[in-house]
């Protein structure tokens, strides 16, 4: 095995030391001295699905007044698919209110998550989400996350089928520890330990973070390749055959760190019935969890797995494990990676609106009142929500009767006009949190992406191309929140105001893209691409892509 048990991380002593997740978060919750929790405590609090944080804007001058940093917790919901009822949508709606900043945030995972939490909100939250029938469980920390799955029923009469595998895998990898329940829900320790015993994560869960996705072609918005094990269905004469399986992507990479890298995933064969799709699914976690480095944080995901290994090797501990051979890949084409914006109408006779989200931020402006307007259309009980893998909200499974009425009340509150008016490039761009809570980042994102579009978009006009659908995407570290390695043009921080550029990803997602320019502020960054775009327009090919261009033009 890989893992040098004399040389383990910090981490791993950490989640083995545990006592099933519990760590000492009952006594941190406690202490009133700081809004902080206990260090260890830390890393054990991510597989009840939150981070601690503190206001980065606010560091120096609490540093100054000898105060204490100001911490608060993220919290992150399971929602397999990015599906949720629109009761459920009502009491997020309130949790966030009264436990949060009130913004709520949909996340690349189509997922929510809540900002601003104080440590003594972190049980009332938790509380109120279970009295809703909503859970965090493993949505942070070493283990599978919330897993993804292509999200506009449009895409194909088969989409009910291939969706309910979000929840199935969901089920399949959830963790047996009881310590959520006891510490957030309930005060008394399970007494049966036996209920706890965890055939597949053990006492040691997974080396690193471990997310699944799961694709319909033609349409690739969920960006299915960048997951460490990606599911693409194969749909032929109206029947769902099976599921390509392809695993070791990812995004994350550290600046200056050659070792680590963005990484797409690699189909290694097809399974035909869903008893082969879950049981392949099954092993190639397991492998993971004996063979991955557990020395090295930066280097434990499974992509690092998979080529130290190599593909084939990874694919025959799989089918040893599984006991059967996994069939050739099965052809597939994406051609596409967008959402659907508007009205749309699925086989099954119902009705779609897709809304555009800036960056996921559900929230009353004085531009646009989203929040409390998602809360009337929620409060008509004329619909659900799916949230999509750009963070935009789907409201969906409308019947006819009632299409009038949510209609009428999208256009009330402008957000059809919302919709329409933002530009292609906004509509297919993505930004991560970054600051001020994410303590990774280098430099903004989430904030700033909206005011350089501002700048963006008139260098488009002038060169005819504000139609064009390119995929630009931001974020504030190389840790790929963003998903900005995987976009035609992508912005990763470096420093505050500085950024890489990088290019030539492609339209389809199917091919990373490569650094250009290092280390640009804003002045530069928008010189280049105006640079680019002229270019782009006067040498392109009939129908070519941008990324496919400067694919062409600069590697």
């Amino acid at each position: 095995m890989m893992s040098d048990k004399n040389k383990l991380s910090a981490v791993e002593r950490i989640k083995t030391s545990s006592d099933g997740l519990r760590g000492t978060i009952k006594e941190s919750l406690t202490d009133e001295i700081t809004g902080a929790i206990r260090e260890d405590d830390q890393a054990v609090i991510k597989f009840h699905g939150m981070y601690q944080q503190d206001d980065r804007d606010r560091r120096e001058e609490r540093a100054e007044k000898k105060l204490d940093r100001l911490y608060s917790f993220m919290i992150r919901l399971r929602l397999p698919g990015g599906a949720i009822s629109a009761d459920k949508w009502i009491a997020a709606n309130a949790i966030a209110n009264d436990n949060s900043t009130g913004v709520i945030k949909i996340t690349t995972r189509q997922t929510i998550q809540l900002h601003g939490i104080v440590k003594s909100k972190i049980k009332p939250t938790i509380s109120a989400f279970n009295k809703a029938h909503l859970d965090s469980i493993a949505t942070c920390g070493d283990i599978n996350r919330n897993v993804t799955c292509a999200s506009h029923p449009v895409q194909s009469p088969l989409h009910a089928e291939v969706f309910a595998y979000a929840s199935k895998i969901s089920d399949l990898l959830f963790p047996k520890t009881k310590a959520y329940y006891e510490i957030w829900i309930g005060d008394e320790k399970i007494a049966d330990k036996n209920e706890e015993v965890d055939p597949l994560y053990q006492d040691r869960y997974l080396p690193r973070k471990f997310k699944i996705g799961i694709g319909i072609p033609p349409n690739n918005e969920v960006d299915v390749l960048i997951n460490d094990l990606a599911l693409i269905a194969i749909i032929e004469e109206g029947k769902l055959k099976g599921f390509n399986i392809a695993i070791g992507g990812g995004l994350s990479a550290t600046h200056g760190n050659a070792e680590t890298y963005p990484r797409l995933a690699t189909v290694i064969g097809f399974a035909d019935t869903e008893e082969k799709v879950l049981k392949t699914i099954y092993e190639v976690v397991t492998v993971q969890r004996d063979f991955g480095n557990r020395s090295d944080r930066k280097l434990a995901r499974l992509k690092y797995t998979v080529d130290k290994l190599g593909v084939e090797r990874y694919k025959e501990e799989v089918e040893k494990r599984t006991g059967f051979k996994l069939e050739p890949a099965q052809p597939f084409t994406f051609n596409e990676r967008l959402d659907y914006y508007g009205w749309h109408k699925a086989a099954n006779g119902r009705w779609y609106y897709t809304l555009y989200v800036e960056n996921g931020r559900v929230l009353d402006d004085e531009k646009l009142a989203m929040k409390t307007a998602l809360l009337e259309i929620a409060k008509t009980n004329k619909c659900s929500f799916l949230f999509t893998a750009s963070q935009n909200i789907i409201i969906s499974d409308v019947a006819e009767a009632d299409k009038p009425a949510i209609d009428q009340l999208l256009q009330d509150f402008k957000l059809i006009e919302h919709t329409d008016n933002a530009s292609a490039v906004r509509k297919n761009a993505i930004a991560c949190v970054a600051l001020p809570t994410c303590p990774l980042a280098l430099a903004e994102a989430q904030r700033y992406l909206p005011e350089l579009l501002d700048k963006i978009e008139p260098l488009l006009q002038k060169n005819t191309l504000d139609k064009e659908d390119i995929i630009l995407r931001m974020t504030g570290c190389p840790n790929g929140c963003g998903r900005s390695a995987a976009a035609e043009i992508g912005l990763i921080g470096t420093a505050p105001g500085r950024y890489n550029l990088h290019l030539a990803g492609d339209h389809e997602g199917q091919r990373l893209n490569k650094l250009y320019k290092e280390n640009l502020d804003e002045t530069e960054i928008l010189t280049e691409l105006d640079g680019l775009f002229a270019t782009f327009k006067s040498e392109r090919n009939d129908g070519e892509r941008f990324g496919d261009f400067t694919h062409r033009k600069f590697y």
